[in-house]
């Protein structure tokens, strides 16, 4: 099986000062550690950070945002939005192995609490230790079914030291596994809960986003509908008496104030909680900023940044009052931001007045001709309490937040049917479109619009592959047109290819995947011709128009790039949709050559 299925046993390194204080002994031995329940709370926490780390650092950007079509960088990781992953590539490997980490420190919790806690735990913190074990487990299977398919599924690292070469399990069954598991969190964790740990509420929201997937997982097309209304009666109880509720101001999810390694908002319901950049070891950290911010975006060293894909750019273009979601996602030319305090010297000294509009003398204007990720990028030291460092984010990564929760309840409220009116779907959907505050409220909606939402709602959250396939096992052939005839995929923007109109609408210009930009500019005998923009056709200085649509222009990316030689569509199927199995493991284990087998649950 590899080195990622073996007993790693219970990690103990300190994990952020404001998590809990006490660091325990390195040389303990699991029958003398847990003493107290200061004890039992700090083996739990490298459950929130390092078994996480090596699919935070970078392949969740990957697996969880280029798949889906978010945005597209051509030099981080774009064998994934290519649908070119092999099982050789690292970070993959670095998946597989993070999510089995998370299960073997889980299992390894799971056992060393019910044999060694002495009579000074408590029964509530060894509930409450045993409920975020189950959880923690829950969700990396949850990410490993919707990645792989079928996986290993395990509960006993001993067994699984003794006998590591074991078949793989089917996915229903992996399913089934990992709604067990959150049932038992939700039975074992508080109502309330301190110092960022999960709650039952937390468990009923990942149970109600597991529970709609089995609906219709492999199902003929059709959801069942009694699970359907168990998902919506879970989400009710989230929604109207849990300790949640949605920030009012969607761009604080993305803050240092609101969202930190030392605190959580009232809009989370399970994170990753990092530890303090400039204090903690490599492996607690939240170390992907570098990879997410880009060249002028901090004081600090960075290199990486997504550039919007052209489907969400369209998105945004169908309805320009999603102005909140779009610029807190992603950055445009001319746009301020009054909470990221650069001191840019680009805002002119008479610009910086509160008088004139503006909140503080700082602030930051984007003044690039590209459209460059916004979210999680955030800003320098001093917009951080001096919290960052290179490579080190000080913010939080979301597993799952209460606008997820609402839309979970739309989703199933429309359940089987084409559309719906139904007031408590539109009271959910509405409600994540009313903090965006865009003009116009849903009065039905479809499944489409589900989608619409929860790419904008969840864009570069590292999420959105997650609900497609979700939405594949359900209606395959629906969401195969989707990903091959609706979606632009691998088509990046350049600079000087994005334009900020006095309408708010955005015209853009893209490239297809690994082809040269010259065929834009030059015909096949090298004469000169226009640059194809999604509204008209320019001269290469971008500011000339040559044809608009009311002249006849039209834009068709998909055609065009079909009439020159060697271009290269990604083109998604039952061979890709799921991940390949990492080369290592394969080798080791014949298994992943044979059909899935059902688990033995002991029922």
């Amino acid at each position: 099986m590899g080195a990622s299925l073996m007993v790693m046993g219970m990690l103990t390194t300190s994990c952020g000062e404001d998590f809990l204080e006490v660091t325990p002994d390195n040389d303990y031995t699991a029958d003398t550690y847990y003493s107290s329940d200061q004890a039992v709370l700090k083996a739990v926490e490298p459950l929130y950070n390092y078994a996480w780390f090596n699919y935070n650092y970078r392949a969740m950007i990957g697996i969880g945002s280029a798949r889906a079509n978010d945005g597209w960088n051509p030099y981080l990781n774009p064998q994934y939005a290519t649908f070119q992953v092999t099982g050789l590539d690292g970070d993959l490997a670095n998946a597989w192995k993070s999510f089995y980490l998370v299960i073997s420190m889980s299992n390894q919790l799971i056992s060393d609490i019910s044999r060694y806690c002495s009579n000074e735990v408590s029964e509530e913190i060894k509930n409450l230790a045993l409920g975020e074990a189950y959880l923690m487990r829950g969700t990396a299977y949850f990410y490993l079914v919707r990645s792989w398919g079928d996986v290993i599924v395990y509960e006993d690292n001993e067994k699984m030291t003794q006998n590591p070469v074991v078949p793989l399990t089917k996915e229903e069954d992996v399913l089934k596994f990992v709604i067990r598991d959150f049932r038992r969190a939700m039975d074992l964790l508080p109502v309330a809960s301190t110092s960022m740990h999960a709650t039952k509420y937390s468990a009923e929201g990942l149970l109600a986003k597991a529970l709609l997937a089995q609906s219709g997982w492999n199902k003929g097309g059709t959801r069942d509908e009694s699970t359907l209304q168990e998902v919506i009666s879970l989400c009710d109880d989230v929604i109207n008496n849990g300790p949640y509720k949605l920030l009012d101001d969607y761009a604080d999810l993305f803050k240092y104030d609101t969202n930190n390694f030392s605190m959580q908002n009232s809009e989370t319901l399970l994170a990753m909680h990092w530890a303090d950049p400039m204090t903690a070891q490599w492996g607690e950290k939240n170390a992907n900023f570098s990879d997410l911010a880009w060249s002028g975006s901090s004081d600090i060293n960075v290199w990486g940044g997504i550039y919007a894909s052209v489907d969400m750019l369209e998105l945004y273009n169908e309805d320009i009052s999603d102005s909140i979601r779009f610029q807190a996602t992603f950055c445009l030319p001319g746009i301020y931001y009054d909470y990221w305090d650069t001191g840019n010297d680009l805002v002119a000294a008479a610009d910086k007045t509160p008088a004139n509009g503006y909140k503080n003398p700082y602030g930051y204007v984007y003044t690039k001709k590209f459209c460059q990720l916004k979210k999680w990028v955030v800003g320098t030291k001093a917009d951080c309490k001096g919290h960052l460092a290179d490579m080190a984010s000080p913010l939080n990564t979301y597993i799952q937040r209460l606008a997820d929760v609402y839309l979970i309840k739309a989703e199933a409220i429309l359940g089987n049917q084409n559309s719906t009116s139904d007031a408590e779907g539109l009271a959910a959907i509405n409600a994540i479109r009313e903090r965006a505050k865009v003009k116009d409220m849903l009065t039905s909606y479809t499944l489409e619009d589900i989608i619409k939402e929860r790419r904008k709602e969840f864009c570069m959250e590292f999420s959105n592959w997650y609900d497609m396939v979700t939405w594949y096992r359900w209606k395959p052939q629906y969401m195969l047109q989707y990903f091959n005839n609706r979606q632009h995929r691998a088509w990046m923007i350049n600079q000087g290819d994005v334009i900020f109109n006095a309408d708010r609408t955005i015209s853009y210009r893209s490239f297809p995947n690994r082809q040269s930009s010259a065929w834009y500019f030059y015909n096949d005998d090298m004469s000169p011709r226009g640059c194809y923009w999604n509204d008209c056709m320019r001269e290469e200085d971008s500011e000339t128009i040559i044809q608009t649509k009311e002249e006849g222009y039209t834009y068709d990316m998909d055609a065009l790039a079909r009439e020159r030689d060697g271009y290269d569509p990604v083109t998604l199927n039952e061979t890709n949709i799921f991940l390949p199995y990492p080369e290592s493991d394969v080798i080791r284990n014949p298994y992943f050559g044979k059909p899935a087998e059902n688990y033995d649950f002991g029922e």
